[in-house]
């Protein structure tokens, strides 16, 4: 195996990652990804993603542990490339009068609106019986298992068990394409995975993502969380497919803040001299994430197109070198995302 760090500075500082999930919108989670490797100051300790965030965490892995900081650059590259390319016949593109105006929703698609309404009168045990998924050889293609299994960053992958509602955490060497697939498992578009006998959803349903592996199982005590999901919208939605995005929103972002509000609580009344207590008093919370995120919605999760993609990675790119402009050097020091305000009212 190549050495794993060839541009990490000896005394960089570990950080680990919180990456949600949301379909093409993790493109800007990419951004994020490829502006932070090149900074040699940091180092990647462990990574907890949920469908879109669980892709980019195991291509970023495998990449690193092939290549350190630019393997991984290049990793993350190959994917959404291939992620682009993969759904070039896809009927799911962009309205006529979305490309004039610049526009990159889906709502105006005759595909997309199809497929909307056949999803809540059919199953896709109905409309996709042999369930086919065209990430299952972009990914096994992205990714070498064996290698990622190995690899020094450390990798938390969550999925939502169909029968308990409880999340399962996959680790390095349990990742493999199914894992990543169940992790990105919307009900209303794919069949459950199965995995050792039980069925999976989305990881969005229970951790999006999971914040407690990388406390508890992981030596770095800054997280930065990578948010692409809006918490706050102004306006209240009024429209059908307004009030289907916020829902969705609000459904994928419960367990996060549910966590979150965990940690501050625990934060204020876990005894320092506690070993476990110790952990959550020395963590510190920072956030990565865009105003550009709320003016998308759900549909456009489901536009691969090339120039959106890139456009959502310069974008991370963009909100990742703000965030190391204002917050870098807090980065060891103090937390940037204060969790306190979530206990409010409560």
């Amino acid at each position: 195996m190549a050495d794993p760090s060839p541009n990490t500075a000896p005394d960089a500082l570990p950080v680990d990652l919180a990456l949600q999930g949301g379909g093409a919108h993790g493109a800007f989670t990419w951004g994020v990804l490829d502006r932070l490797l090149e900074e040699p100051g940091l180092r990647m300790d462990g990574i907890s993603g949920t469908s879109a965030g669980a892709m980019n965490a195991a291509v970023l892995s495998d990449g690193f542990a092939a290549g350190g900081p630019e393997g991984a650059r290049q990793a993350l590259t190959t994917f959404w490339r291939r992620v682009s390319d993969g759904a070039l016949m896809s009927p799911l593109r962009r309205s006529p009068r979305d490309i004039l105006t610049g526009s990159w929703t889906l709502d105006y698609s005759p595909a997309f609106v199809a497929m909307d309404l056949a999803s809540r009168l059919f199953s896709p045990y109905d409309l996709n019986p042999g369930a086919f998924n065209p990430l299952h050889d972009i990914l096994a293609k992205s990714i070498d298992f064996g290698r990622l299994a190995r690899s020094p960053v450390k990798v938390f992958v969550t999925a939502t068990n169909v029968h308990t509602g409880r999340p399962r955490v996959f680790r390095n060497a349990d990742v493999s394409p199914d894992a990543l697939l169940a992790s990105a498992c919307l009900p209303t578009m794919f069949q459950a995975i199965e995995i050792d006998g039980e069925a999976y959803w989305d990881g969005g349903y229970a951790g999006n993502p999971t914040i407690s592996p990388l406390v508890r199982e992981c030596s770095a005590h800054d997280t930065i969380l990578v948010q692409i999901n809006p918490v706050e919208r102004p306006d209240t939605p009024r429209s059908a497919p307004d009030i289907h995005n916020r829902v969705n929103e609000i459904s994928f972002n419960a367990p996060l803040l549910k966590e979150l509000r965990m940690i501050a609580l625990l934060r204020q009344v876990a005894d320092p001299g506690h070993c476990e207590g110790a952990l959550w008093a020395a963590m510190r919370m920072h956030r990565i994430a865009s105003e550009k995120m709320n003016e998308l919605g759900y549909s456009s999760k489901l536009n691969a197109e090339w120039e959106f993609l890139c456009m959502l990675r310069d974008e991370g790119r963009r909100a990742a070198g703000s965030f190391l402009e204002q917050h870098g050097g807090d980065l060891g020091r103090r937390a940037t995302y204060d969790l306190d305000y979530l206990l409010e009212g409560v």
